[in-house]
């Protein structure tokens, strides 16, 4: 009897994390006109993980109007982009490995859509950070603030 109990206390504990994970899921849109469909994005402080999908609504081609959608801390956010707009569509207009993105997608064109699932472990209850599209020119248009807990 002790081995069951001690077997089913240690099943407890490893099933404990799993069983608190809570993904947040979040939809944006985006357009040919260079808009986000939110300018503010909340996450409740209990989500351990977020599953965001980019829809581009517009029609235009990713070579032409292309958007992605790119996490940072405010703080990083305009040398990010700057940075970016050296790079190439391939790499979504980002900086290789760059540890100031905390989340992104790919860049997409009209009618796509595209998702990215990011833990929120690297986020801070009440920090500071913007999203943004980082094709070049788009992000002083296409930001929006980010609001975690």
């Amino acid at each position: 009897m002790k081995q069951w109990a001690w077997g089913a206390g240690l099943g407890a504990v490893l099933l404990a994390p799993s069983a608190m994970a809570r993904v947040c899921a979040v939809n944006i849109d985006s357009t040919d006109q260079m808009t986000f469909s939110a300018r503010e994005i909340t996450l409740a402080a209990d989500c351990t993980e977020v599953a965001l999908t980019l829809r581009h609504t517009g029609r235009m081609a990713a070579t032409a109007m292309g958007h992605n959608w790119v996490l940072t801390r405010t703080a990083d956010y305009q040398p990010v982009a700057m940075a970016g707009m050296r790079g190439t569509l391939a790499d979504s207009y980002l900086p290789k490995g760059d540890p100031r993105v905390l989340a992104h997608t790919k860049v997409i064109g009209g009618g796509q859509s595209t998702s990215v699932r990011f833990s929120t472990r690297a986020l801070q209850k009440g920090g500071d950070y913007t999203f943004f599209c980082s094709f070049p020119g788009h992000f002083a248009m296409m930001k929006g603030r980010l609001v975690f807990g």
